[in-house]
């Protein structure tokens, strides 16, 4: 049986920040990334991407089943199996932040418009 703690769900955000005028060039790059992510690793649950009413900021989300599922995607981009440093040059982003999160509780619309607020214990 897998502990409580393998059970959580892990999310990975990659925030840009970039001229306006890269924005929906590096909006489409990631959207392919993304694409790869889910069809090439296991665990993947989702992916958004976001931008910023000023366009200087993209914001990328994926939600992994889990930790390792995440982490091993992200060797994936240290072992040079996806070029990740040449989207980021090529995009021009002058900066870019990591962060990861456990997700904790979870709330969601269900089909019969009542929200369900799932703990992740």
């Amino acid at each position: 049986m897998q502990s409580p703690r393998n059970n959580r769900s892990f999310t990975q955000l990659m925030d840009f920040d970039i001229e306006p005028q890269w924005q929906q060039a590096l909006v489409t790059a990631l959207s392919e990334q993304n694409e790869r992510l889910a069809r090439d690793h296991q665990g993947f649950l989702s992916a958004s991407i976001q931008v910023s009413e000023d366009g200087r900021r993209v914001l990328n989300y994926l939600q992994w089943h889990s930790r390792e599922s995440g982490e091993a995607a992200l060797r994936s981009f240290e072992n040079g199996q996806q070029d990740f440093w040449r989207l980021l040059q090529v995009h021009r982003a002058k900066a870019v932040t990591f962060g990861s999160f456990q997700v904790l509780r979870n709330i969601e619309r269900s089909p019969d418009n009542a929200l369900h607020c799932q703990l992740v214990c």
